[in-house]
């Protein structure tokens, strides 16, 4: 009995040890097949191709939003009111952060604009960018409601303005969210005819009614501007904000129209959910210094454009003074390309800068659609309704 028992216990002892070697033998085959597979997949690598989908869309980064050399599509106004703006221009780097830039634009108003500069970008450390522009303008049918804040709609005239430019400027930017600009242009203005449907100025209103009609001013343009700018960019951003004051001086020559201006801008933007909503607030002010400065009727602050009142045409009221709202309710349903928005817009223009309170604001509501890079937003829909109707606003900029 003894010899059987030892027998049985041997017995079971190799049949264990044959059953328990069987999954090791498995998962020693398994898993040499596995790096025998890998190791065939190794010597097949090739370099990662990506689809004709991909590449449009990477072109289209790269031509929209960022700054190729070479030619480029340009997304801007040649100015308020001008509608729907086709452009383009060319850009070589002369040096590693050095370009120059020839652009056009034009509208469907035959509004033209064209540009030769020179850019410097990122200067001294990242601190410094300096920029100098030479260029024409011509606005063939811009818009004159006459001045003041109660202006009717059906009292529009046209007038064209032709200006030639040049100058330069820089922005700096200091310690912290700190930022500056200094700029000085020289500006002369050729006053005509206005073309569209509307009567030319000269038609319907005086020097009297239209301050400076009839004269060709020249000015030298200076700008000082600074204050604190903690967003990513200026031309899209969810979050940070903007706290800024600019002195404009426009000098004449002549003695006539010389005048300065005082400008006060805030906008911030308050990121929800991780920035799947974002509250986005505007606010700016602008006020002529000294009640004995003639203002020219097209150089007065005014209100009525796709980035002010949005349901009232561009230029729609002009006075000295001037004060603007805006508050938008944004939804990022696409953080890569696209926003939507709830928006309302309030302001006013005055002859008299204390008149710059909450009484009498003109106001208008909308929705719009952006659709944007990380740095800019080329196209801009918006649909805004006010007491004068409704208004269809395409633009190439963010509305703040």
């Amino acid at each position: 009995m003894p010899a059987l028992m030892a027998r049985r216990v041997c017995s079971g002892a190799v049949v264990i040890a044959v059953l328990a070697a069987v999954p090791a033998a498995g998962q020693d085959t398994r898993a040499g097949s596995i790096a025998a597979a890998q190791a065939a997949k190794a010597q097949r690598l090739e370099p990662y191709v990506p689809g004709k989908a991909e590449r449009i869309a990477a072109d289209l980064k790269r031509q929209f939003f960022e700054t190729p050399n070479g030619f480029y599509p340009w997304f801007d106004s040649v100015y308020s009111g001008g509608g729907f703006t086709l452009g383009g221009g060319y850009r070589h780097y002369y040096g590693d952060r050095t370009a120059l830039d020839a652009r056009g634009l034009y509208s469907v108003k035959q509004y033209t604009l064209v540009e030769l500069a020179s850019d410097a970008i990122g200067i001294s450390e990242g601190r410094l960018d300096l920029h100098v522009v030479g260029g024409w303008r011509d606005a063939t049918e811009v818009s004159f409601y006459g001045v003041g804040g109660d202006t009717a709609a059906d009292a529009k005239s046209n007038f064209r303005m032709k200006q030639a430019f040049a100058g330069g400027a820089f922005h700096g930017r200091g310690p912290g969210a700190l930022v500056f600009d200094v700029a000085m242009t020289y500006e002369d203005f050729a006053l005509e005819s206005g073309k569209g449907a509307s009567p030319s100025i000269e038609e319907t209103y005086t020097a009297e009614t239209a301050p400076g009609l009839g004269d060709n001013p020249a000015f030298v343009h200076g700008t000082w501007s600074g204050g604190l700018d903690t967003r990513p960019s200026a031309g899209y951003a969810r979050r940070g904000g903007l706290y800024a004051l600019a002195y404009d001086t426009y000098f004449d020559a002549a003695g006539t129209y010389t005048f300065d201006r005082l400008q006060a801008e805030v906008v911030q933007h308050v990121p929800i959910l991780r920035e799947t909503w974002v509250v986005s607030l505007h606010g700016v002010a602008r006020t002529t210094l000294g009640d004995e400065q003639t203002v020219p009727y097209f150089l007065l602050p005014a209100l009525g454009s796709g980035s002010t009142l949005r349901a009232y045409p561009s230029w729609r009221f002009r006075d000295r003074h001037s004060l603007l709202l805006s508050g938008e309710w944004r939804w990022v349903p696409n953080r890569m390309f696209m926003d939507m928005a709830i928006f309302y817009d309030a302001g006013k223009v005055t002859p008299r800068r204390e008149d710059l309170n909450f009484d009498g604001l003109k106001q208008n509501f909308g929705v719009g659609v952006r659709f944007h890079g990380p740095l800019a937003t080329p196209l801009r829909i918006d649909v805004a309704r006010g007491s004068e109707g409704v208004n269809v606003v395409f633009s190439g900029a963010a509305p703040f």
